[in-house]
This record gives structure tokens, sequence and C-alpha cells, in this order.
């Protein structure tokens, strides 16, 4: 049995990169011998196992044949006659086709090594347009990898994957998952920009509106300056589509229901500023609009990413003090008074709304 770190480990370490977990390859192992050593199986598709102590991945050395579509498109063969550098063969981009032996001897059959040097991603195989989750995993190594670039058949490959159709076979789910680690890295527009340049949006989301079709340099420039993968989401959707079309996007791609509610409050301020009608009455239905009443540190976030991006609008010291009285309980204590001080027989919804309505003319009138 010999062992081998592969993959990311390998390239990050060759490029001076820390890297957060590494990937295992054995060769001349058998599943009866990992699970004798107490390795822990993972997944029913391939034998991949959990170190018992580290609990870091370890694979039997595989091969692969295309048998349907999607990334899951694929049957396994993985016995102790695969060779390392089989295993490597199917693996998406020369730099990340390399290998590491416990003795520190660098495997690298597919001249990765040389890629690295040149800064080029480029594929392992003509086996590459098989799997076309690897358009995504290729956009989004641009969104890490900012000096990178992408040799010129491995593009010319990529829109063949285009024009396949494989991409309206990815599971929403994977879609989701590599979009958010790209929105993650340093500069997500490298990503985006390489998917709107193959026209890839229209496979990847076939029914839907994309915002990012329609971005121009600086909405890019405002997407990379955001800190972290959930406001470039919002920011994207909120900015860009309406309610209606951030549900039926964030449907399709099975968006997380945090990130699409943001989005649609987002949308909803967006709009609402643009409109500028900052009268009481206007006001007070938009914060009911976006249930400001039950989830002020949402409309807060939001409004903090809206006024990073834009400056301050005449909203902004209300909203601050529209949030500061409802967190702190006053508006609640307000109400409380209302409701205990109403005549007898008074319906309570408009006792609520009438006092409600009092509270936002009271603050309004200190703000405009």
């Amino acid at each position: 049995m010999q062992v081998y770190v592969v993959g990311g480990a390998v390239r990050d370490a060759l490029m001076g990169r820390t890297s957060s977990d590494k990937d295992w390859v054995l060769v001349g192992a058998t599943v009866d011998q990992m699970l004798a050593a107490d390795f822990t199986p993972v997944g029913a598709d391939f034998p991949v196992f959990l170190h018992p102590r580290t609990h870091e991945e370890y694979a039997l050395a595989r091969t692969e044949r295309k048998s349907g579509h999607g990334y899951k498109g694929f049957t396994f063969h993985a016995d102790p006659s695969v060779t390392l550098e089989e295993d490597l063969a199917r693996r998406d981009f020369t730099v990340n086709a390399m290998a590491m032996s416990a003795a520190g001897e660098l495997i690298d059959p597919f001249n990765g090594i040389q890629d690295l040097q040149n800064k080029l991603m480029r594929h392992v195989s003509s086996a590459f347009t098989e799997d076309p989750l690897r358009v995504l995993r290729l956009a989004r190594f641009l969104a890490r990898f900012l000096d990178f670039s992408v040799a010129e058949e491995t593009m010319q490959l990529c829109r063949e994957l285009r024009n396949s159709g494989e991409l309206k076979h990815l599971v929403p789910e994977r879609v989701y998952a590599e979009l958010n680690k790209g929105m993650g890295e340093e500069k997500p527009s490298r990503m985006l920009k390489l998917i709107g340049k193959l026209n890839g949006w229209g496979e990847l989301a076939s029914a839907c509106e994309v915002p990012f079709s329609r971005f121009d340099k600086p909405d890019y420039d405002r997407l990379n300056g955001l800190l972290n993968a959930e406001d470039r989401w919002v920011y994207s959707l909120g900015f860009f589509l309406n309610p209606a079309q951030i549900k039926s996007l964030a449907k399709a791609w099975r968006l997380p229901r945090d990130t699409e509610d943001l989005a649609v409050v987002a949308a909803n301020f967006h709009e609402f500023l643009v409109q500028a009608r900052f009268d009481a009455v206007s006001i007070g239905q938009f914060l009911g609009q976006v249930d400001v009443y039950r989830k002020p540190a949402r409309l807060q976030q939001v409004h903090g990413m809206i006024r990073t991006l834009l400056g301050d609008s005449p909203m902004s010291a209300f909203v601050d003090a529209v949030v500061a009285e409802l967190e702190q309980g006053r508006y609640k204590a307000f109400l409380g008074d209302k409701i205990a001080s109403a005549p007898a027989g008074e319906h309570v919804a408009q006792v609520v709304a009438n006092a409600r309505q009092a509270w936002l003319n009271a603050l309004h009138s200190q703000h405009f």
C-alpha cells in the first residue's frame, strides 16, 4: 500500500499557500484493509474513508467512465491494480493532478508544475468534457487565483460542454455550492465573467432571470468591494431583480432562505429609495413590507450594505432610529400603553394600526 497527498493541497503547498484540508489517495489498498484499520466509509458511489483520528479523507485509487448526465453520471472502478497515474488522469486541471509521497517526492505526470509556474489553468485530458461541474470549478478558481489565465484549448472544451447541454443536468445544490465558494473568493467578478463569456447563465437557470448577465464594470467593482459571500449574493440579487425574480432564482438554485429573505428586503429597500417618497404613510407601508416590527436586525443589515454601496440617504438616520426603538423595547412599551388605554370595545387591530402610525409620525417629525 502506498499513500500520497493529492490535488489542491499539493498545488497550494507549491504556491506557498495554506490549505484548509488534505486529500489522500491510497494505491494498492482494498476496502477490507481500510475497514480493518478502523477507517470510516463515506459516500455510496466510490470508496472514500475518513481517518480514525484526523478525519481527513482517504480515497482508494480509482478510474471512472462516463455513464450518464451531470457530474454524478460516472461509473467508478477501484481496486489494488489501479495506478497513481491512472487516478490522477481523471482529475480536472493539471495543477490539481499532482501528488506527493510521504518522502516528499513530487509526482507530476501531466506537467502541472509547469502550468503552475506559467499561471495557467489547463485540463488534464479530453475527459474534461464528461463533467459539466468542471466549468464552474474553473470559474471559481479564477476568482481565487487572480493572476491565472485559461488555456485556449481548455476554453474550447468549456464551450463544447456549454453547447452539449450538459450544464442543464447539474443539480441545483451543486450549482449554488460552486457559485457560493466563488462568491467567497477575493474577486468573484472573474468567476461571473467567465460564465458570462461562455453564455452559461441560460443553461444554469433556464427559466429564471439571472442578475449577473446585466452587470457592468461598476457593478463588478461594487461586488468585489463587499466583504463576504452573503452580502455579495444580497447585492447581486437585491439590486438587479425584483422580489418575484429573486424567489424564482432562489428556488432554482436552492439558495439559503436567509439569503433569499435579505435579498428581497434589499430589492424592496432599493426600490423605495428610487421612488423617493419619504412621507410618514409611505414609510409606514415600506416598513410593514419588510416586516421590520418582527425582524429589525434584518433591515439594519441590509441598510448597512446599502449605505456602504450608495452612501447615506434621507432614510439613513430614520432607519437607525426605528431599529433602535424596536430593539430597545420602546416601541413595544408605547404600543402596550395605547392598547391599555383604548376605550372598551375598540378592536385591538385598529388600536395597533393607529398607535403604530402615531409612533411613526412622531419619529418622522424628528428626521424629516
